[in-house]
């Protein structure tokens, strides 16, 4: 057997015992199938459950499919009728996503949960924005254009960030093969006028290339092989859950304008209902004091919503001030990782970001290179059909 088969995959990311040719007899992902051969044999499972079947069916569960459209309501009306009970189902919430998020991460699994949940509340705080602070008289119309606007501006990102992030294909590769073939070329007729520094650097940035130890495709600088999606991407910054999709180059900007315009519309949201239902408070004490709010279950429900979208905009900030920082030191989310485990970075301003000094070239330049650099062409699985 080849090296190359026993190389390593990504040092972020584990091998399955499925994506290694050692294993071509038996594969542990197939978890439902063991399952009804123990319950054929009726030998007991590993885990000690009764049912292994039904053990195995619960596993594989997609939670996106049950209606949890239903539930988020029902929780909120619950969380609006006493603040002790806002609390509990306030703080239960964040906890179960963050449950849910470390199931599927640790399975490596796409889930259109965090997506769903995302979108849902989004038009649901819309709607009793609509339903319930609008007819109050609060709020003028230039400001429910402003609100509708950056609503609809949100979603028209996130579908434009739905795009791809920018796939390692097989024409990429060709097209790297067809640019070396003509440098080697070009070299060989100038012969020795060309400076040895510059034919030193061309084999350098030709090196950088690495051929993925899981999909074995020739990729380029900075790629990164996502086993979520299952493919190498262009630049790769993260796996996105509230995507379903990798932040890549090809749609890493459009990923930060959606963040900034989600954020900004949520912040300018959440202070229109302040403002409407806490008239006599000050912006920022009226979410941890407003009286009388509880006085009428539609106005309880508006605060236990503004609440809400305050856990989900504070966690949504944190990720963009990563990802600027990020920026600010040309380091993506993966190679922070990297650098973090090998012990080849510096963390700076108190953890929130690390400088590995490999790329950066400045605050002015990093930014710059961002900016301007040029969209990987999106893979052809990355159709229409990927907009969920």
């Amino acid at each position: 057997m080849k090296w190359e088969k026993l190389k390593p995959p990504e040092p972020d990311d584990p091998m399955c015992c499925c994506e290694c040719d050692i294993y071509q007899y038996g594969c542990c992902c197939e978890d439902l199938d063991e399952a009804f051969n123990r319950w054929l044999k009726d030998k007991p499972s590993k885990g000690g459950c009764q049912c292994p079947v039904l053990g195995a069916v619960i596993e594989h569960l997609e939670i996106s499919m049950i209606p949890a459209l239903l539930l988020l309501p029902v929780l909120l009306r619950l969380a609006a009728l006493h603040y002790l009970l806002g609390i509990i189902v306030l703080t239960a919430l964040p906890g179960l996503v963050l449950w849910y998020y470390y199931a599927t991460h640790r399975r490596k699994r796409r889930t259109l949960f965090f997506l769903t949940l995302a979108l849902y509340s989004l038009a649901y705080m819309y709607y009793l924005f609509i339903t319930e602070i609008l007819p109050r008289g609060d709020v003028s119309q230039l400001q429910v254009f402003a609100a509708t606007a950056g609503m609809i501006f949100t979603i028209v990102s996130l579908i434009y960030t739905k795009r791809g992030p920018g796939f390692v294909t097989a024409s990429l590769q060709k097209a790297h093969a067809v640019d070396q073939t003509s440098k080697k070329d070009s070299a060989l007729r100038d012969g020795s006028t060309q400076p040895a520094e510059l034919q030193a650097a061309k084999h350098t940035l030709a090196a950088k290339w690495s051929r993925c130890a899981v999909c074995r495709i020739l990729r380029p600088p900075r790629a990164g092989h996502c086993r979520t999606c299952g493919s190498c991407v262009r630049r790769l910054d993260h796996h996105c859950i509230w995507i379903n999709s990798c932040v890549g180059q090809a749609n890493h900007r459009s990923f930060l304008l959606t963040l900034c315009v989600f954020v900004s519309t949520s912040l300018y949201g959440i202070s229109l209902v302040l403002c409407s239902l806490c008239p006599r408070q000050y912006l920022m004490t009226a979410l941890f004091y407003c009286p009388g709010v509880y006085s009428q279950s539609s106005t309880a429900l508006c605060f236990t919503c503004a609440w809400y979208s305050s856990i989900i905009t504070a966690g949504l900030l944190y990720l963009l001030l990563v990802q600027v920082l990020n920026i600010s030191f040309n380091v993506t989310e993966r190679e922070a990782q990297l650098a973090l485990r090998n012990k080849t970075g510096q963390s700076r301003l108190w953890g929130l970001a690390v400088d590995t000094g490999e790329f950066s070239r400045g605050f002015f330049q990093n930014w710059v290179e961002f900016l301007t650099m040029t969209d990987a062409s999106v893979s052809p699985r990355s159709s229409s059909t990927d907009l969920v």
